[in-house]
């Protein structure tokens, strides 16, 4: 039986945190990578812990639906109770606590480096400083549980939150960008709000939440003048109610009778229904109205007003792809309450309200708008106690967050789809008060309202009542229609050896083909329609730029060993990926990579990356890099200066493609048949006895993976001549 131990002696230390921000040997998506020493409990799994799991377990009931090895609800808790180790234990506590702030799945893994007691725990990382602050309460709340000390991990979690709802893309965004990866579409982020690059390149669209590159500047201008919006539509024949300026409150009053009575009160370019106060019939209501209405906006507007409900019509592309209709929030007297406090029992208490991006509905207040709402109906202020069972009105607009998307009119729908046209918007909120959404304007008398620029997504995504809208879908099929990927071709090349020669020329052919090749490597090469970036940052930040260039119609990225390791690729996938070749002898003592199989895991990751529609280039004369074509998603080009290399002859008997030496000539083979792209004597250098006659192959190999004809890669690998001959 084993002696009582004190576990206030025992400390977890995290070492060190890397952000790998790219695709990497653990996988897919970018992770923090955190070097954890666990000291003396290396000899004390969690077994042998009294207490340990069944805290763990009731700190974090969540953890029971962690599968672990056992791939089976509960099988980390049942790895708990067997014994298992507190880097492994902090992994899924990371994770846990990432999901209890909003962020979950994700992958996790904890391994055991070299040094006892060492280990290196990696998780997904969402945004580098919320998983930062994760990892580290993982190790905090470990240690707590293990000591038998108190943790508020609902303090922990509501900071987490927090810092996430402040760091990460909001959920609109979300969103958009969520139906961009269904879709294989990559992303970047390009501030630290909602501005987002999808698609790379020259291929790439950029949204800012509803707005997007082709969001005019003039028409969102003229989408702020109501004024101006609503003279647009009705010259155009669309449903808009009779309105005008006016300059001082008795004008407004004017206006009013005129129009018709009840009225409608509002800024001419305000937003989220600041100031707008509707069905005013006394000129003191008016002139209220318009005190207020002034101060919110540039100018004020009065309208005739329209007896209806509240309703957003989401415009994508020319078409009606969302609805969502509006609630007038009241509340119910007890005859004890005040109107204040009855809005907080019965409004602000429904967990759908409030300031959170993720709340559909916003709290309500008695502003001026709601004062002179609950004045109408007799009651001084919001101190005033209702009867029993009355019911008080305390906002008319503002509420739409119930979806109605299949209850709109065809007619109701093209007016809107209309109105944004009109306006010159691609995404637009259209606002339509209708008695009725289902039945035409001409019978109901409804109108449009408003024509918002950058609308908001969050009541179609996550509406108070009703059904969800995929919104974000309809987007990036406006951005990308006929399932355009958003993709430029690049090339990765990665390896021990020859990376950087091989990178140069296959930019050189590519840049002839013609495409504007941007070229990221240790040692850019120069030429005509060849864009390099300033070398003054790591090579991923260089390749991750060079993405981001519109110019950019093609790229070659080098990505070393060392780069692989410390951040990763710069892209999530490629068309090609090239291995050159993997020296047994390499070593990098300081990331645990120590051994050849340890660096094959991490050269995969070129290999794993690559597209369906794509290929692997090979080395077929390393026998460590011919076995990665089993990883390869996509075709696999073979290279090798020996045609009758046995690998190579296997490829082709199944039909495969490979660029091989035989007889001083390159060849281009695929299954049986073979074609001489150039003699060797044409090959800068000569061939096969120069350090740079993999790099040549290698470079036909890719070139010819993109497409590119026998003629345009001849042409490419002799202009590399001419240019060592210079």
């Amino acid at each position: 039986m084993d002696s009582p131990v004190d576990t206030q002696l025992f400390d977890i230390q995290i070492l060190d945190i890397r952000h790998i921000a790219g695709p990497n040997m653990w996988t897919y998506d970018p992770v923090l990578e955190a070097l954890v020493d666990i000291g003396a409990l290396e000899d004390y799994p969690s077994d042998r812990l009294p207490g340990f799991p069944q805290r763990l377990g009731a700190w974090l009931p969540g953890l029971v639906e962690h599968r672990c090895s056992y791939d089976e609800r509960g099988g980390f808790l049942k790895r708990l109770d067997e014994g298992t180790w507190p880097a492994h234990i902090m992994e899924h506590v990371t994770l846990e606590l990432q999901s209890l702030a909003g962020l979950s799945g994700g992958f996790g893994r904890a391994r055991e480096t070299s040094n006892r007691g060492v280990y290196k725990v990696v998780v997904t990382c969402w945004q580098k400083e919320v998983t930062r602050s994760a990892i580290e309460a993982a190790r905090d709340l470990v240690l707590a549980a293990i000591r038998d000390d108190a943790f508020d991990v609902d303090a922990v979690v509501r900071q987490l939150r927090r810092q996430s709802d402040r760091l990460c893309l909001g959920p609109s965004t979300s969103h958009i960008v969520a139906a961009a990866e269904a879709r294989k579409i990559p992303f970047i982020r390009l501030n630290d709000g909602n501005l987002v690059q999808i698609g790379y390149g020259a291929a790439q669209r950029r949204i800012w939440t509803a707005e997007t590159d082709c969001t005019s500047a003039i028409a969102e201008g003229i989408s702020r003048d109501k004024q101006l919006t609503r003279q647009l539509l009705s010259a155009c024949g669309v449903a808009v109610p009779r309105g005008q300026l006016v300059d001082s409150a008795d004008e407004a009053w004017e206006a009013a009778q005129d129009l018709g009575l009840p009225a409608v009160v509002k800024p001419s370019d305000g937003n989220h229904g600041r100031g707008v106060f509707t069905q005013l019939s006394t000129r003191e209501e008016v002139e209220k109205a318009y005190s207020v209405a002034v101060d919110e906006g540039s100018g004020v507007i009065v309208e005739r007003f329209i007896d209806g409900l509240e309703h957003r019509l989401l415009i994508v592309g020319g078409r009606m792809v969302a609805a969502a209709r509006g609630d007038i929030a009241s509340v119910v007297g007890d005859g004890q309450s005040t109107i204040r406090e009855l809005i907080e029992t019965q409004l602000n208490s429904d967990p759908r309200r409030g300031s959170g991006e993720d709340q559909p509905l916003n709290k309500v207040g008695l502003d001026s708008a709601a004062h002179l709402e609950i004045a109408r109906q007799g009651y001084a202020d919001g101190d005033a106690v209702p009867a029993a069972s009355a019911t008080v009105v305390i906002q008319r607009n503002g509420n739409v967050a119930i979806d109605c998307t299949a209850e709109v009119h065809p007619q109701v729908a093209a007016q809107a789809s209309l109105a944004a046209r009109i306006v010159g918007l691609d995404i637009a909120g259209i606002d339509i008060v209708s008695a009725d959404i289902g039945r035409p304007f001409a019978e109901t008398g409804g109108a449009i309202v408003e024509v918002n620029a950058g609308p908001g997504l969050l009541m179609h995504i996550k509406p108070a009542e009703g059904q969800p809208q995929n919104v974000g879908e309809a987007i990036i099929g406006h951005l990308f229609p006929d399932n355009a990927s958003g993709r430029i071709p690049i090339v990765g090349v990665s390896g021990s050896h020859g990376t950087t020669q091989t990178a140069q020329l296959i930019a050189r052919i590519l840049s002839l083909h013609p495409w504007k090749t941007g070229l990221v490597s240790t040692a850019p090469a120069e030429g005509p329609g060849i864009i390099t970036p300033t070398r003054v940052e790591s090579t991923w930040e260089q390749g991750r730029k060079m993405l981001l260039n519109r110019a950019v119609e093609a790229a070659v990225i080098e990505n070393n060993v060392r780069e692989l390791l410390d951040e990763g690729l710069c892209y999530d996938r490629c068309q090609v990926g090239v291995v050159t070749g993997l020296d047994t002898a390499e070593t990098f003592p300081d990331r645990d990579i120590e051994t050849p199989d340890d660096l094959r895991k991490v050269l995969r990751t070129q290999v794993d990356v690559v597209l369906p529609v794509g290929a692997a280039v090979l080395n077929a004369e390393d026998e460590i890099v011919a076995g990665l074509a089993e990883l390869s998603d996509g075709e696999v080009l073979f290279f090798s200066r020996d045609a009758a290399h046995p690998v190579i002859a296997a490829h082709l008997a199944a039909g495969g493609r490979a660029v091989v030496l035989r007889d001083q000539q390159l060849l281009l083979c695929h299954g049986s048949e073979s074609s001489m792209l150039c003699s060797t004597t044409e090959l800068p250098g000569g061939c096969p006895d120069t350090p740079g006659c993999r790099a040549h192959l290698a470079a036909v190999a890719a070139a010819w993976a993109l497409g590119l004809d026998r003629q345009a890669i001849r042409a490419g690998i002799l202009h590399q001549k001419q240019l060592v001959a210079a």
